[in-house]
């Protein structure tokens, strides 16, 4: 069984290579620091096993796991952590399994076992819990999965069953309902019409077109989004609230 171990922590990665190498049928085919680069290395390295810390810097161990879900062949997810049932109320029903620091071999073993018994599908709403913010989107771009940082989206637009995220860099389609995302990001974000969110931190000033609709100038975006009549009074508030 192919293996990629994942933690922040120098010394954890390296025990549990170590412990892997001992036990019969496991090859470590690499190592990551967090969950980002977790998804990176799943996909170059198809592992079919990733044992993964829960709390990491930037994108957790939890976060990383929904998005690997998103994989035409997900790798099983074994949870590793230091903090016990206090970290893994809302999941540990929906994980493989889980291991607490400092691992023993003997359990280590028990969740290999069981990671081969059970089907990648069992993994499904890891990461779902009511109340996790998460710190990325994710779409797929031509099979592989892309990553755009939460911080760096101007507005999200629903385009038919999709949302279109656009940030200065780039414009990409994920598959997020744009409801959701609202309740997800409330605050962040503020909805401008029935269709668009746009980010709150970037929000400059109104203009109108020449047909005299009002659309919000975005700092950083080219493009004029326009304000619905309902929502324009928010929109107004916000930018003296800011001025």
């Amino acid at each position: 069984m192919k293996c990629l171990v994942v933690d922040d922590e120098v010394l954890a990665r390296e025990r549990l290579t170590r412990m892997l190498d001992q036990l019969e049928g496991c090859q470590v085919c690499g190592e990551a620091a967090d969950g980002e680069q977790a998804l990176g290395q799943v996909q170059a390295l198809a592992p079919e096993l990733v044992l993964m810390d829960i709390r990491m810097p930037g994108m957790d161990g939890l976060e990383a796991a929904r998005y690997l879900l998103k994989l035409e062949n997900p790798p099983a997810v074994v949870f590793t952590t230091a903090y016990g049932d206090h970290a893994l109320e809302a999941f540990d029903t929906q994980a493989i399994d889980y291991l607490l620091k400092p691992i023993h071999p003997e359990r280590l073993q028990q969740a290999l076992d069981k990671a081969r018994r059970l089907s990648p599908a069992q993994l499904d709403g890891v990461g779902d819990s009511e109340g996790r913010v998460r710190t990325h989107l994710c779409a797929r771009n031509r099979g592989n999965l892309e990553l755009i940082p939460v911080d760096e989206i101007a507005y999200l637009q629903a385009d038919q069953k999709y949302v279109t995220v656009r940030s200065a860099t780039q414009k990409i389609l994920v598959e997020d309902a744009l409801k959701t995302l609202e309740q997800e990001f409330a605050g962040r974000f503020m909805r401008i019409h029935r269709n668009a969110l746009v980010a709150t931190r970037l929000i400059r000033a109104l203009e109108k077109d020449s047909q005299g609709r009002c659309r919000v100038v975005l700092e950083g975006i080219e493009e004029r989004l326009e304000v619905s009549r309902r929502l324009l009074p928010e929109v107004r508030r916000l930018i003296r609230k800011g001025s």
